[in-house]
């Protein structure tokens, strides 16, 4: 088995922290209100007491990726929540290891209980999950002129990066206004 081309620990930092930021109680993107929180904490401890934190976040993903989906999904192209298949397949492998060692973490998940803010790119700066480098680059990106998406420039190559990127276009959006990042693929 080959290394992935990203590093999935912080693919799923990503995707927790826009599917927290895209809830109901802050962004309202989706039809889901902190379920990443305490309160989805709250409701699904009991069922599940050791992994309820991620059977959260599959959870929000659903909602989020089908969201996404309505908006805005072009052909040939990847989201953060539609990722080129071997990625996807890495990402679903690894979720076993992510349970077996749960409480690493913890810390994370009680930090994204309640976000510091309501600025997205701030938020993933603070979780340090995006570089100095990934915000440059995300300063030249742009809402389409329908409003509904943003393109990222080239093709997705499958590096922490494009990632990165796919996850700070978000920040282009407004509340109650979802503009879905994303990139053309290589083969399309």
């Amino acid at each position: 088995m080959t290394a992935p081309a990203i590093d999935l620990d912080r693919l799923l930092k990503l995707r927790l922290l826009v599917a927290r930021f895209g809830e109901m109680d802050v962004a309202k993107w989706w039809n889901t209100k902190g379920q990443l929180g305490r309160l989805g904490a709250a409701a699904l401890r009991r069922g599940f007491p050791r992994t309820h934190r991620f059977a959260q976040a599959r959870s929000v993903f659903a909602v989020a990726a089908h969201r996404c989906a309505e908006v805005f999904e072009p052909p040939g192209s990847v989201t953060l929540w539609r990722l080129p298949e071997a990625i996807e397949e890495e990402f679903d492998a690894r979720w076993e290891h992510w349970l077996d060692n749960v409480g690493e973490w913890t810390t994370f998940f009680e930090k994204l209980d309640s976000l510091p803010g309501t600025d997205l790119t701030a938020i993933l700066r603070a979780f340090e999950v995006v570089t100095d480098r990934d915000l440059e680059a995300y300063a030249r990106l742009r809402r389409s002129a329908e409003g509904r998406a943003v393109p990222l420039p080239g093709l997705f190559s499958g590096t922490n990066d494009d990632v990165a990127l796919l996850a700070l276009g978000f920040a282009r959006g407004e509340p109650s206004a979802l503009a879905v990042p994303y990139a053309r693929r290589a083969e399309a």
